[in-house]
């Protein structure tokens, strides 16, 4: 993450509400189709991702595969 920089020459950058994202352009094709929302349950509160292009990820929730 890098807050407050500029984005580097492949990142694509996309704004919404005010916030602006970058994103590589590698890692670009993952993310396709992806939402995120914040949540906040008994567990804790926090961001969680759906990405319809996962075929797997690790039971802790911190990884997938595509």
């Amino acid at each position: 993450m890098r807050v407050g920089q500029r984005p580097l020459e492949d990142d694509l950058v996309s704004e919404v509400n005010g916030v602006r994202v970058f994103v590589d352009g590698f890692s670009a094709q993952y993310l396709t189709g992806v939402t995120i929302d914040y949540v906040t349950s008994m567990q804790g509160s926090g961001f969680t991702f759906n990405n319809p292009n996962a075929t797997g990820g690790c039971g802790c929730g911190t990884s997938f595969t595509a």
